[in-house]
């Protein structure tokens, strides 16, 4: 060691605090909630999802106040009339014309001047064959599209889970006996189950209900029995049976919440399959009956008039299209904000 260098004490000089350049970092803990937000919001296709599921929700039960009329209200003298907006009308933009091709070339026509009183008539959507207005039946049956979400929601939750659950942390003979049962139920195809509770009930809402609530849980029992199966010998598990907790309680107190996000995401998963099978009875015919509308509904009857007046589908198709895309978006976002393999360290 060098000794060569003599240090005393006017050596070294206290500059105290003024001047130096500190960092503070808040190392508290963000609960967990606040956490998924961030990264839900983070994620813009989630977000755009998430704002249109609210915009379509809020129109579906707002919209059929807006327009003034009926879902089922025929209007004679308004058949077939093309949308017609206010304000937008005065730029040449849905100004109630549309364009007809006959055999001697393309007509364009404008029912609105036609009709008696018709500077004062607004259809936005246009009206369909019969004259109901299209705007109100469209929102209207975004109504039916939006309580199957809820149905295929309350399905997997209450049926789904909880016969997962059940079926892995028994397992042994128990669980053979339940995923026997789920793979018959599995293998009837959904469109007999819906055919067979026409059969005995009406074609309605009612047996559209049931054919999901009979079927649609299947896909969230199978996750909630696989992370039953992989978390019931975990440790914490361990500790409460041994504390003397019972069967149901560690199933909804120790297990659930950490198993809960995967259950969510399947939850949002699951709600554009209940959609499209919904819109997909409809469309060939066994849905809900007229003179209520579904969206599936209202693309099976405006198919047919495809070729002659194609506004008649445009809204339904579009509605039905955000609707799934929206439920699809927000479900990535939530798996992504959701995973623990994708955190920050």
């Amino acid at each position: 060691m060098d000794n060569s260098i003599n240090k005393t004490a006017e050596s070294f000089k206290f500059i105290g605090t003024t001047g130096v350049l500190t960092i503070e970092e808040d190392y508290s803990e963000e609960a967990r909630w606040k956490q998924m937000i961030k990264r839900v919001a983070r994620n813009k296709g989630s977000v755009f999802g998430f704002v249109m599921i609210i915009f379509i929700s809020f129109m579906a039960f707002a919209g059929p106040l807006m327009s003034g009329y009926e879902f089922d209200q025929q209007i004679s003298g308004h058949e077939s009339m093309a949308p017609r907006i206010p304000l937008l009308e005065k730029v040449g933009l849905f100004d109630g014309s549309e364009t007809l091709k006959t055999s001697t070339g393309e007509l364009v026509v404008n029912k609105y001047e036609t009709l008696a009183g018709g500077e004062d008539v607004y259809h936005w959507f246009g009206t369909d064959v019969l004259g109901r207005d299209l705007f109100t039946r469209t929102w209207m049956g975004t109504r039916i599209s939006l309580y199957i979400a809820l149905v295929a929601v309350i399905a997997d939750v209450l049926i789904g889970m909880t016969y997962g659950m059940v079926s892995g942390y028994y397992g042994g003979r128990v669980d053979t006996i339940m995923q026997r049962v789920l793979e018959i139920i599995n293998g009837i195809p959904s469109l007999v189950v819906v055919t067979l509770l026409i059969i005995i009930l009406k074609p309605g809402l009612l047996s559209i209900t049931l054919a999901i609530a009979l079927t649609g849980w299947i896909g969230m029992s199978r996750i909630a029995r696989a992370s039953m199966l992989k978390l019931k010998e975990s440790e914490y598990v361990l500790a409460a049976r041994t504390m003397g907790a019972k069967d149901f309680p560690i199933m909804y107190k120790e297990v659930l919440p950490n198993i809960f996000s995967q259950l969510l995401i399947m939850s949002m998963f699951s709600i554009p399959n209940a959609i499209f099978t919904e819109a997909f009875l409809a469309f060939v015919g066994i849905g809900i009956p007229v003179p209520m509308a579904s969206l599936g509904s209202l693309i099976s009857e405006n198919f047919k008039s495809l070729t002659t007046h194609f506004y008649m589908i445009v809204p339904p198709v579009l509605v039905f299209a955000l609707l799934m895309l929206s439920f699809n978006l927000l479900a990535d976002g939530l798996r992504d904000a959701l995973d623990p393999t994708l955190k920050e360290v």
